[in-house]
């Protein structure tokens, strides 16, 4: 039974890192679960055993996304800069590089779309909101805290959807971050810095920059855990 357990969970690594790499490389509505098996040489049936749906192996893939994000975060405050400044670039660094791929934008639309990850994405930002706006909104309860961040999903979706040709980038990223804080209260005067030093910044090449690094961060992260499941024992 021991043997049994550690080859499920090394294939079950390997589902993870080869699913990821798919929806990464060539998007995730491109990706079949009939692909993926082909790929490993595995029968469908027991990559549903272990993922019964595509929305459970992209969740794998955007909690990977949230642990990344807390990376970007943790950087930005070593370079000096506001939570609410990093919350800002990281949301702009998103609409953009949504613009300029399409890869980038089905996952993203992909995972705001299915219930299943769009759950986890609201609970995990709803803990990053909070470390960010908790000082503008000193009095709000944790329904609160979860009634906004379920509004400001949607804004986040619509600015990761609506396309250059439809409105101007700049517009766009100005407007959406405008509404959100104001949402959470953050006075008028510092919502304008905030905007103004972003639209400042070469946004663009900082939302390919950001998107090369979590690819780079994807696959070492699922190649270290199989490494250590190998170390521990684990083998195909």
């Amino acid at each position: 039974m021991p043997h049994i357990h550690k080859k499920r969970n090394h294939t079950r690594l390997e589902i993870i890192r080869q699913g990821a790499r798919l929806f990464i490389e060539e998007g995730y509505s491109a990706t079949s679960m009939k692909k993926l098996s082909r790929l490993l040489d595995l029968s469908p049936g027991n990559i549903t055993f272990y993922f019964p749906t595509k929305d459970h192996l992209l969740a794998e893939l955007v909690d990977e996304l949230f642990d990344f994000q807390k990376l970007l975060m943790e950087q930005a405050a070593e370079e000096g800069k506001t939570s609410l400044l990093a919350y800002c670039l990281e949301l702009t660094a998103i609409a953009a590089i949504c613009e300029e791929s399409e890869v980038a934008r089905d996952f993203y639309s992909s995972a705001y779309s299915s219930a299943y990850t769009l759950a986890r994405i609201r609970k995990n930002d709803t803990q990053k909101t909070k470390a960010v706006f908790g000082e503008f909104c000193p009095d709000f309860t944790e329904q609160e805290w979860q009634a906004t961040e379920n509004l400001v999903s949607g804004m986040e979706y619509a600015a990761i959807m609506t396309r250059e040709s439809e409105i101007p980038l700049p517009i766009q990223i100005e407007r959406t971050l405008d509404a959100i804080m104001t949402v959470y209260q953050v006075p008028q005067a510092l919502r304008k810095q905030k905007i103004d030093k972003v639209l400042g910044m070469d946004y663009r090449a900082m939302g390919r920059r950001i998107l090369k690094e979590f690819r780079d961060y994807i696959e070492i992260v699922n190649e270290e855990k199989l490494k250590s499941a190998t170390k521990k024992g684990d083998t195909p």
